[in-house]
Formats: structure tokens, C-alpha cells, sequence
């Protein structure tokens, strides 16, 4: 079984919602081709919820226990266990911050203020489960200030914590990649290995051509302290 989980937004509020769609193939000429949507799995409201319900990206323990990391800007990502279906938060529900950044209290919780982070994807590599965020603003051409961040833990649950020491829940992060002249706005990343050969998948405005937004796709190594490396 697929499983496609989406997101549906107000634009710059949290009255938000991840969804889920399921499907028995991904081949569209097959006679069991249909995607089935199962609904409201994780919803934020304003006056409720001091996060977002969007950015979704579902992780497996070592046990094979269902997690969903997922939020944008407010009090920052939020870490929540699914139920073996995946439909909804496991019983009794408990909501865990993983990552944030200094946000101005004096906003109401239907602004979304000036905490930019948002796009966690977690990623298991050598022991660590490694959480990547992307930090400041995308989405302004030229003027697009996003770069990806990341930490990591060795529960899934963290804390997650940068190279220096600091844990992202306390704004803390290492710089993965940002933009330069050539390229602006690379972020919303997700990470994964194929042929032994681990990739940064992520987005980014081509500076040569005429500021187009373009996916990008680059190798990913690591250092000698196991630290996720991408060359600009």
C-alpha cells in the first residue's frame, strides 16, 4: 500500500490539516489504481494550537513504530506517534517539540510571526536519526533567504542536537546548504539513499535562468564526526 499524506491551509495561518490518501499501486493503468482519501489525520486550529499542521514526514523507529514530524514557523516541529494505520495520533497523545526557533510572544496564534523554520524530514544514517529543517524565508525570488539546518539524535524522540552542542528545540541547527549568487532560496529538503549512495533532494531559484525555481538533486557525504556534507 502507498501512502500519499497532504496538506491543507489557510496561507500564513494555522487553521491547517495534514490529510491522508491511500492506493494499492502507483501504475495508473491498473485495474486497482484508485486513491482513497482516509481523511483528517492531524489538525491545528487558531485559539487551540500554537502550531501548524503542515510539512508532513512520516519516520519508522528501530522497532517500526509510526512517528510524524511536521509544522512550519509558530512554536516551531512537532513530533507526534501515529497509529499502525497511520489514520491518526496513537493513544494517549503526546505532542513533542523537536525544533524552534525565538518567536514574538506578543503575536497572536494566528499569525505566524517571525520563528521561520519549517520542512522537517528525518533521516537514519549510522546509529543517529538526523532532523533537517529549513530556516529563514523562501518563496521571494532573488531576495529568498532559506538554508537548510539540521541535528541529531539517537532516539527519534531526541533531543536533537546541532554540532555545537545546541538543541534545535532551543533554536539551534548546522548549516546543511544555502544559496549564493548562482543559486537562491535551496531548502524543503527531504534526504534519501539509492545504490548506496546517499542524496539531498531539495528546491532552489536558478539565478542563470532568469530566477526559475528548479528541483535539485546532490550527493550527499558525511564527515569524519558524521555530519551530513553537500559541496555548493
Amino acid at each position: 500500500m502507498y501512502y500519499l499524506f497532504y496538506s491543507v491551509s489557510a496561507f500564513g495561518k494555522n487553521t491547517s490539516c495534514i490529510g491522508l490518501a491511500t492506493n494499492k499501486t502507483l501504475d495508473p493503468a491498473s485495474p486497482d489504481y484508485k486513491w482513497v482519501d482516509k481523511g483528517k489525520v492531524i489538525q491545528s486550529v487558531p485559539g487551540r494550537d500554537m502550531w501548524n499542521a503542515i510539512d508532513p514526514n512520516l519516520v519508522r523507529d528501530e522497532a517500526g513504530t509510526p512517528w510524524m514530524v511536521f509544522g512550519s514557523f509558530w512554536d516551531g516541529m512537532k513530533l507526534v506517534q501515529l497509529r499502525p494505520d497511520l489514520t491518526a495520533p496513537a493513544q494517549p497523545e503526546r505532542w513533542r517539540t523537536v525544533a524552534a526557533r525565538p518567536r514574538d510572544q506578543k503575536l497572536t496564534d494566528s499569525l505566524p510571526g517571525d520563528a521561520a523554520i519549517e520542512g522537517p524530514f528525518v533521516f537514519k544514517k549510522n546509529g543517529y536519526y538526523y532532523l533537517f529543517v529549513s530556516f529563514d524565508y523562501c518563496c521571494r525570488g532573488p531576495q529568498s533567504t532559506y538554508k537548510m539546518m539540521v541535528g541529531r539524535s539517537k532516539s527519534v524522540t531526541g533531543p536533537y542536537i546541532d554540532k555545537a552542542g545546541t538543541g534545535l528545540e532551543q533554536g539551534g541547527g548546522t548549516l546543511v546548504l544555502e544559496g549564493d549568487k548562482n543559486w537562491f532560496g535551496v531548502g524543503h529538503n527531504s534526504a534519501y539513499t539509492f545504490d548506496n549512495t546517499d542524496y539531498l533532494v531539495f528546491h532552489g531559484y536558478d539565478g542563470a535562468d532568469k530566477g526559475r525555481p528548479k528541483l535539485r538533486i546532490e550527493k550527499m557525504t558525511w564527515d569524519a564526526q558524521g555530519w551530513p556534507v553537500v559541496k555548493p
